[in-house]
């Protein structure tokens, strides 16, 4: 997917959660509202997550020291919340 078209539906994604937590705080979502917010915080947290691994996983390779866990053939796990794309590690 070209990069720009990516940044693009993050940032509205971005957007219409905080439209909907503005109609949540107004008491005005609808049940409808309030399932697709669910959804929007779960990919929010998960892209997030994403991005922390990759910087992690840049400082690891420093030697600094990261908060992702390791074990022997399962690379990076993430703790507390998924968002790793594979347990392979990043070449």
């Amino acid at each position: 997917m070209h990069q720009a078209l990516c940044n693009t539906i993050g940032k509205i994604t971005i957007e219409k959660l905080a439209s909907i937590h503005s109609k949540m705080k107004d008491d005005t979502a609808t049940s409808d509202d309030r399932i697709l917010a669910a959804l929007l915080e779960e990919i929010t947290a998960l892209a997030k997550n994403r991005v922390s691994v990759a910087s992690n996983e840049t400082e690891h390779s420093k030697g600094g020291d990261v908060w992702v866990e390791r074990t022997q053939g399962h690379f990076p796990h993430i703790r507390l919340h998924g968002g790793a794309l594979e347990d392979d590690p990043i070449a």
